[in-house]
């Protein structure tokens, strides 16, 4: 930026952007599983709330894993074989268990690496160790055509 003071011309320094974190765009109101939810009732909240997967959480709310319309897709197809037109199988059967999860303070940036990387939808955000919230794909999609002026 150039200032002229008094007829002098002074350049500055563009002013550091803050980071664009993930914190900034995750989802907080979160749909969670227990892991002795069924499948069916978890397509049917996935189908209501319109995702395709969400945290998996014990009763003290600690994060234990996580599943998505993919892991149902296999007490589908196991339904179709058995000809059961229920879905029995809990959510404890077919969660993903090695979770990997990702900081608030991660720059936005980084987690869009994470997802090309790892090709994951969504990644659970932690603190401290307490789920605080989730970050998919669909959310770093939405920001970017915001962040256009941003300095990265």
């Amino acid at each position: 930026m150039v200032k002229s003071f008094q007829g002098v011309r002074v350049v500055e320094p563009k002013k550091a952007a803050l980071p664009i974190l993930v914190k900034d765009h995750m989802s907080t109101n979160l749909v969670t599983f227990q892991p002795e939810d069924s499948i069916d009732y978890v397509l049917e909240m996935l189908t209501k709330r319109k995702i395709s997967g969400a945290p998996v959480v014990n009763s003290q709310g600690q994060l234990v894993g996580i599943i998505s319309e993919v892991d149902c897709l296999k007490e589908i197809i196991k339904g179709k074989y058995s000809n059961t037109p229920k879905f029995p199988g809990t959510v404890a059967d077919h969660m993903t268990e090695d979770v990997i999860t990702l900081s608030p303070d991660l720059s936005l940036f980084d987690a869009a690496q994470k997802f090309l990387e790892l090709k994951i939808r969504r990644f659970p955000v932690l603190k401290d160790g307490k789920l605080i919230g989730q970050i998919s794909l669909s959310d770093v999609i939405r920001a970017f055509p915001k962040l256009k002026s941003t300095t990265w």
